[in-house]
């Protein structure tokens, strides 16, 4: 039992089984090339952009250099007499700290030696030496007293491939092997010490630096979507707290001039730096990464400052460090969301076409990564950075596998076989792998079984193109309506079609669907006929019968040749119904009255002796169908005009298509295009079909050409029967017309 159970969900999910892995080893394999690193880089760049914006930072000043100043105070170096009277106007207003983002390796006179002395007496002044360099930068010394008074950091940052940062450095070791802390770090570690926070090593790691709640994990080469980067020193993911131009500033002129307000220095840090784009101190940043539009860039003292506010709030708990999944997590990611992807779109494959995605598959499909994207931008609000681009490649992917999968393997047998079968039964015969066995079942269904009237004496009349013609207009039309209502076409047999509503799927509305088809259908007469018309072909009516019943359902046949049919008394009992039909209208059986009683129409009902069933039954006729279908017939009434003179007639009774060979006489007493009244000394039992023939006074006892009808009463007084014609060849047609119009 297990066994097989296995077998048919192996078989059901055959290539959600091949393509998920498939999917997942192919973008891992992508991923570790560093081939999707760019993308993965933009997508971070916009969490950066698309997060709520936190409040300024109001521990923070920036002293900012800018194009005024320089143009103000004519250099574009600030001399060391300057820079000296711009850290005392600073120094008297008590700042927590003084990081210097310029460079004094060498003397700027004048006023070298009062700067000198400035350094020797601001113990929280930390200056910069530039540790590593680029291919653009060398290495850049300290000044040799801040380096003396061990008040030096490193104002390195590394920088990405496509020259953005988003990374910092805690530690880096120069060229003598010296370790030197970042500028940020340097400063924040002063700011620190008055709530008695210092660097430690972590309890889960000692290699990992601790500074109060935050634990910075080193960076590594492949780290996140980083693939193959240059790890060294201690590198962490910069977490940006703002864009540029947004931490308060002043220009050097307003300090020197001391047109600053001591609350915006006291107690904060202090950035002294160069803001002005002629000193070519500007980076691109995640903020940069505009769709629209020139990016930004960012000053170096401003990426500084957003160093040391995300090392103190951190380590004050106010953010989160920025981390990532280990690797492992990141490919069960992957997975998952090709699971996901390959799952919806095999699951939905067949109901927009094999070719084709559906409505539902693309909603799904859509939401899947809309649901994906949520998923890591409400992560890295909490600081964690969850990979996007492979997954949602894997969705994507996964859907175009599964859409060529089955376009290869399945879209050829659908175009030719859904002209001989269903789509539902396609797909069924695809979906199991034993769909082609000979394996029955009883179920309950409601059969429609519909045919032209007269259809045989119209093909009598006609040659075989015709006939094709007037088939495939009538079948084409009457497939489309069929299908919209989920009837499964079992068979074509002729002009007839056998449709079953419950199988090879079963529904609760069966019968419903197939009184709401047979409506349907018979509307669309209307549309056959108009096309007919324009082809000059002769316009014809249809009966439905409805049946519903138990019946055995299953593929019949044998290894070289089968079909899905059913089989079944109530099989039967349709077609017997149906051929108590007229032009136009729709009977059903009692059983299928239960199922649809609330919402039918019923127009008349009548009891008939069927042969083969031991007693009559009641069989109804439908006007229409209420609910959500809301579909009705227009009701038509014909009276017959009385003819001036009686029409001599024979006639024959049809068993099946046999004509009887006891030939009738009658008359024709009242007549219209559609009925008649006949009077005769024969009496006929009512639903019986006859052949007629007209007799001419001219022409006494000569046949000229046809009339088939069916009988749909007896006179009271039996002294005839009415009846209702199903087929009138055009000759006799025009001659009902004259008789209608001459007695009028």
């Amino acid at each position: 039992m297990w066994k097989k159970i296995i077998k048919n969900l192996a078989w059901k999910w055959r290539a959600v089984l091949f393509t998920v892995p498939s999917i997942t080893v192919l973008l891992i394999g992508i991923n570790c090339t560093g081939s999707l690193q760019i993308f993965e880089l933009a997508a971070f760049d916009q969490l950066i952009r698309l997060r709520p914006q936190k409040p300024a930072d109001q521990r923070f000043l920036i002293v900012g250099f800018t194009e005024s100043d320089i143009q103000t105070l004519g250099m574009t170096i600030l001399s060391d007499e300057l820079l000296a009277k711009l850290i005392e106007n600073l120094k008297k207003y008590q700042p927590a700290a003084i990081g210097l983002d310029i460079y004094r390796d060498l003397p700027e006179e004048p006023g070298y030696e009062k700067l000198v002395k400035v350094f020797e007496s601001t113990p929280n002044l930390i200056g910069i030496k530039k540790v590593v360099g680029n291919q653009n930068d060398s290495p850049i010394n300290p000044s040799p007293i801040l380096d003396k008074l061990n008040q030096v950091a490193a104002n390195d940052v590394p920088m990405d491939a496509d020259s953005k940062i988003r990374r910092f450095f805690l530690y880096l070791t120069d060229k003598e092997g010296k370790i030197v802390p970042s500028l940020g770090l340097k400063l924040a570690k002063i700011y620190l010490e008055k709530f008695n926070i210092f660097p430690q090593p972590a309890v889960v790691n000692s290699e990992y630096l601790q500074l109060g709640e935050a634990i910075f994990i080193p960076f590594e080469k492949n780290h996140g979507a980083y693939v193959k980067t240059n790890a060294e020193g201690y590198q962490a993911i910069l977490n940006y707290r703002h864009p540029e131009n947004t931490f308060q500033q002043l220009s050097v002129s307003d300090v020197l001039n001391n047109q600053i307000s001591p609350e915006l220095v006291r107690d904060r840090i202090i950035l002294i730096g160069s803001v002005a784009e002629s000193k070519n101190d500007l980076f691109l940043t995640p903020y940069s990464s505009k769709i629209i539009g020139i990016p930004e860039k960012m000053s170096g003292v401003e990426i500084h400052a957003n160093i040391t506010s995300m090392i103190i709030s951190s380590a004050l708990g106010e953010i989160n460090l920025i981390k990532i999944w280990p690797e492992y997590l990141e490919w069960l990611w992957i997975f998952s969301w090709s699971a996901l992807g390959t799952s919806v779109s095999w699951k939905w494959r067949y109901y927009g076409g094999f070719s084709r995605f559906s409505g539902e598959s693309i909603i799904a499909l859509f939401a899947a990564n809309a649901g994906l994207i949520c998923i890591s931008y409400y992560g890295f609000l909490w600081g964690l950075w969850i990979p996007i681009i492979p997954p949602l490649l894997a969705i994507c992917l996964s859907a175009i596998a599964i859409t060529a999968f089955v376009a290869k393997t399945a879209g050829y047998i659908r175009e030719v076989f859904s002209r001989y079968l269903t789509d539902e039964i396609v797909a069924n015969l695809l979906e199991n792998p034993d769909g082609l066995n000979l394996d029955c079942q009883r179920r309950k269904v409601t059969i429609l079984i519909s045919d032209i009237r007269g259809f045989s004496a119209i093909s009598e009349r006609s040659e075989p193109e015709i006939i094709f013609a007037m088939l495939n207009i009538y079948l084409a039309r009457m497939t489309e309506i069929i299908n919209e209502y989920g009837g499964t076409i079992d068979e074509f047999i002729g002009d007839a079609i056998l449709v079953i509503f419950g199988a090879p799927t079963q529904k609760k509305d069966d019968a419903e669907r197939a009184v709401a088809c047979a409506v349907a259908m018979q509307m669309g007469i209307y549309d056959v006929n108009a096309k007919l018309k324009e082809l000059n072909l002769p316009e014809i009516q249809m009966g439905i019968g409805i049946n519903t019943g138990e019946v055995v359902v299953g593929n019949i046949g044998g290894n070289k040749r089968s079909k899905y049919g059913v089989v079944g008394s109530n099989i039967n009992l349709a077609s017997r119904i149906e051929s108590y039909t007229l032009g136009g209208q729709i009977l059903i059986s009692e059983n299928t009255l239960e199922a649809v009683s609330s919402i039918v129409k019923i127009v008349e009902q009548k009891s008939v002796k069927i042969k083969g069933f031991a007693e009559a039954i009641t069989i109804y006729q439908v006007g229409g169908i209420a609910g959500k279908y809301n579909l009705f017939l227009p009701l038509t009434s014909e009276k017959c005009v009385a003819l001036s003179e009686a029409v001599p007639i024979q006639f024959a009774v049809l068993e099946g298509k046999e004509v009887s060979e006891q030939l009738m006489s009658g008359s024709f007493v009242k007549v219209s295009a559609n009925c008649a009244e006949v009077k005769s000394d024969y009496l006929v039992d009512s639903m019986s079909n006859l052949e007629i023939h007209l007799l001419t006074g001219n022409l006494q006892k000569e046949k000229m050409d046809y009339i088939y009808a069916k009988v749909t009463g007896g006179k009271e007084d039996k002294s005839g029967f009415y009846i209702h014609f199903t087929a009138v060849s055009p000759e006799v047609e025009n001659i009902l017309q004259t008789w209608v119009i001459t007695n009028s």
